[in-house]
């Protein structure tokens, strides 16, 4: 006979069973909550992912994208001149002044591989362009192996925008003739690429040409940037050069001064040799500029000199980058043996007074238009005055 007892405690234990499993759901769709909809409804995940997909990723990254169109209008020369200090220890900036990589004198608009008397190019940089363009060039120096595989430059590459952008400045003035990047070739290479996107804005579209001229730019870094560097190296050079033409603008704006008190002392004789030999043997007098580096301090000058130290030496009779500045007050203009001087200052005739050498740190462009020496300048006259007295002192 069947117990009801039995039968009580199976039905009891399957109801039992049954409840845990329906307490059981609903506290986990307490804790993980869905949503109030039923099955067929649409849901909500508990958490999401955000990720860079879709369009809203798309734009940040056009944002991001900085072109050479954009920043070379507003390029530094002197920021560029700074960070070719990278390139000094195989490039210089001079005509013919090869070191461990060609020389970069005028390498924006110069075809590549093409210095003569330097032999160690590799086969990758021809391979990868015609001639350094200023895009070229910017794409070579964000990442040299990736423009010219194969390239035998060791270099990684310079990572922001800015600091390609003005180290190519400055290597394109070294020749004296800027080149110009024209704005509107981002914008035709965006209009290429933004065929079938009529949602983007105008403000977009140029963004977006700028990122296609950005990557045309990249592929032709791939080419150049073994050059790049070799540029970069030449721009060192150029830094050199600029430093050698300062420390003999400094030379001259101390010639400068003697021969101005020398015309005071001598009527304003309009020979700077008998300026010199006026101002050496008058009583008294001077310019004013001259007068300012009598009461100059020579410790001043020598802080004041740092900034041509890197490639000017006052201390010994050795040229290093640029040519010594001992006993350059009273030297003849670009007279050290054994130094390649620019034209600009080779074609220069009298001695460096201390007039001179103070026009000539005051302004070295105006002084000696198409001289290599992109250094602006010493724009406070005390500062001069106390250079050159600190030049003159090395003549004793």
């Amino acid at each position: 006979m069947f117990d009801t007892m039995t039968f009580t405690k199976i039905m009891g234990g399957l109801c039992g069973t049954f409840l845990v499993f329906l307490l059981g759901k609903w506290a986990a769709e307490e804790i993980y909550h869905v949503g109030g909809g039923g099955h067929g409804e649409e849901h909500q995940a508990a958490y999401v992912i955000e990720t860079d997909e879709g369009e809203g990723g798309g734009e940040a990254e056009e944002e991001e994208v900085v072109t050479l169109a954009s920043l070379y209008p507003d390029a530094d020369v002197g920021a560029g001149e700074r960070v070719f200090g990278k390139c000094k220890a195989c490039h210089q900036a001079e005509d013919g002044a090869n070191g461990v990589g060609p020389h970069l004198y005028g390498v924006v608009g110069r075809d590549i591989g093409s210095v003569g008397g330097y032999s160690s190019y590799s086969g990758a940089l021809s391979e990868a362009g015609d001639v350094w363009t200023p895009e070229n060039l910017y794409a070579f120096l964000e990442n040299p192996s990736g423009w010219a595989p194969g390239t035998s430059m060791g270099y990684a590459g310079l990572k922001k925008p800015e600091d390609r952008a003005n180290l190519i400045a400055y290597l394109d003035q070294t020749d004296g003739d800027m080149t110009e990047v024209a704005a509107g070739e981002g914008a035709e290479e965006t209009a290429s690429a933004e065929e079938g996107t009529e949602e983007e804005t105008t403000e977009e579209a140029s963004a977006e040409g700028g990122e296609e001229q950005a990557s045309e730019e990249a592929a032709a870094e791939e080419g150049t940037e073994e050059e790049a560097t070799e540029e970069a190296s030449a721009e060192e050079g150029s830094e050199q050069e600029a430093t050698e033409e300062a420390s003999a603008e400094e030379g001259s704006e101390e010639q400068t001064t003697e021969e101005a008190a020398a015309e005071e002392s001598s009527d304003e004789a309009g020979s700077e040799e008998q300026a010199s030999e006026e101002s050496s043997g008058g009583e008294g007098g001077g310019s004013e500029f001259e007068q300012l580096v009598a009461a100059a301090d020579v410790a001043d000058g020598e802080k004041a000199f740092r900034k041509c130290a890197a490639c000017h030496k006052a201390e010994e009779e050795a040229n290093g980058v640029g040519p010594h500045l001992v006993g350059v007050i009273g030297r003849d203009i670009a007279s050290v043996e054994g130094f390649n001087y620019s034209d600009a200052l080779a074609g220069l005739d009298g001695a460096w007074t201390a007039d001179e050498m103070n026009a000539w740190l005051e302004d070295p462009k105006g002084y000696a238009p198409g001289n290599k020496m992109a250094y602006r300048g010493v724009r406070k006259e005390e500062e001069r005055a106390a250079l050159v007295k600190y030049l003159e002192s090395t003549g004793n």
